[in-house]
């Protein structure tokens, strides 16, 4: 009898994974799922304590539902990568493996991981799939088959795509047997810090429902709603993509059945934007590794001559700028794990472009805190905003963090919720509190803005102008 082991990393579900429906598919196969942890390379990596209690939460509830179905579960706990493999080549010895299944994952040391590990399992025959994709990397070309540069392209191409046939969703595997009993609590030595379970799902079945309530009741108002951080106007679907509780497909095809004219422009069709994007950045990853390695997509970017203030970037961290949707959004982020997009770009822009930090070091950050932390994503973003990537916004476009205040939270009702110091400050100071106070005598508890933007933007177009000349 054949043995099949499937190898869970990124991809914490039942429903619609790729790897888990090929290795069922045969009767006659006896199958086994393995996860291990690695916490020393998680350090490496930064991960976010918020993320690895999220993980340890989706990882108990596979467990559960593997064991429904008569798959048990191996836990196994390395320090790194190079641990890793070696793990697996154990487990396949031990268990006689005849086939391992796994999805693939398109970061740089992962793919390095995985075809060592392909060359050295001498009697195993392995399987990898594109699961955490809707289409594979490589599917997606210019007519000159090169990756595109830019997303608008890219997107026309990938929903033509879409058109002429939509990828499937595989059903989760039918029971194999009785119900695995007297399951083990799964723990890692890792530091996590509690997530609020009513805005992020703690298991499959949770976030299946929150997709199916989002698509129905939000993503038709979601490009009216999306911007303004005081409305639940988002998802809030990220962090389980990231772990791969939800794939991409389940996401596209629930958003059609709820809201069928997306796919021609019509309601959910900005969200389904946002899908696009996650695929740009996970296929541009396979084709640039350098964006794996902290390297810049616009190479002439690296001239650029950034600051280093440990007061300021301190200042930035804490939400101590001066400048209050900057520091409510960092606030939120530090508290929950998690931030608003419109908010991300806010406080990129606001750490490269006004105090001209490295954007490297804010990425780093925001993978320190993010619940929803994704290598593509956040390098994708980090360099949008920076003005270093493809599809990038133009150096000379620099958010004032004052009017994007008052454009995204008119109300101040975000910023209040956050600040508490400012709840005396009327309505129309707000957004430069410090302007009011000096007018009306009032001392605040809350810091004048460390840093003026205009004579930060000068200083940067400078900057990145003299880099460019470089």
């Amino acid at each position: 009898m054949p043995t099949h082991l499937v190898w869970f990393r990124a991809d914490l579900r039942v429903h619609d994974n790729i790897a888990l429906a090929a290795a069922c598919r045969s009767q006659n196969a006896s199958v086994l799922a393995l996860f291990i942890a690695t916490p020393e390379q998680w350090r490496q990596h930064k991960m976010a304590p918020r993320q690895a209690a999220c993980l340890a939460s989706h990882l108990n509830s596979l467990q559960h539902s593997l064991a429904e179905k008569g798959i048990p579960l191996l836990y196994e706990e390395v320090s790194d990568f190079a641990a890793q493999s070696q793990k697996v080549q154990h487990i396949c010895e031990q268990h006689s493996v005849t086939h391992l299944f796994y999805n693939y994952q398109y970061e740089f040391n992962e793919q390095q991981r995985d075809r060592q590990l392909e060359k050295t399992l001498q009697n195993v025959v392995c399987q990898g799939f594109d699961d955490s994709v809707m289409l594979p990397p490589g599917s997606v070309m210019t007519g000159n088959h090169e990756m595109y540069k830019v997303f608008t392209p890219f997107k026309n191409a990938f929903i033509k795509r879409l058109k002429e046939s939509l990828p499937e969703c595989v059903a989760a595997p039918a029971s194999r047997g009785e119900t695995i009993a007297d399951l083990p609590g799964l723990a890692f030595n890792y530091p996590q810090k509690a997530f609020d379970e009513n805005l992020f799902p703690p298991d499959e079945k949770a976030a299946i429902a929150q997709l199916r309530h989002f698509c129905k009741q939000g993503a038709g108002g979601y490009e009216t709603r999306r911007d303004y951080p005081a409305i639940e106007g988002t998802s809030r679907l990220s962090a389980c993509l990231a772990l791969g509780v939800l794939s991409p497909r389940q996401c596209l095809h629930r958003l059609l059945a709820e809201q069928p004219q997306a796919l021609e422009g019509g309601a959910g069709a900005v969200w389904l934007n946002e899908l696009i994007w996650r695929e740009f950045y996970r296929h541009l990853m396979t084709y640039h590794p350098g964006l794996c390695k902290h390297q810049p997509f616009i190479r002439w970017t690296d001239n650029v001559k950034w600051q280093m203030n440990d007061t300021q970037l301190n200042a930035w961290q804490n939400g101590l700028t001066g400048y209050p949707i900057v520091d409510a959004a960092m606030r939120q982020l530090n508290e929950t794990g998690w931030m608003h997009n419109r908010l991300r770009m806010i406080t990129a822009s606001f750490l490269v472009k006004d105090l001209l930090i490295d954007w490297r070091i804010g990425e780093r950050y925001f993978i320190s805190q993010l619940i929803d932390g994704d290598l593509a994503a956040n390098n994708g973003g980090w360099q949008w905003a920076a003005s270093t990537g493809t599809d990038a916004a133009p150096y000379f476009r620099i958010f004032n963090p004052t009017t994007q205040g008052q454009k995204f939270d008119p109300d101040g009702e975000f910023i209040r919720h956050w600040l508490p110091e400012l709840a005396d400050v009327p309505l129309k100071a707000l957004h430069e509190p410090w302007v009011w106070a000096d007018k009306q005598g009032v001392t605040l508890d809350y810091p004048r803005p460390i840093v003026d933007h205009k004579q930060a933007r000068v200083a940067t177009l400078a900057a990145y102008e003299a880099a460019r000349k470089a």
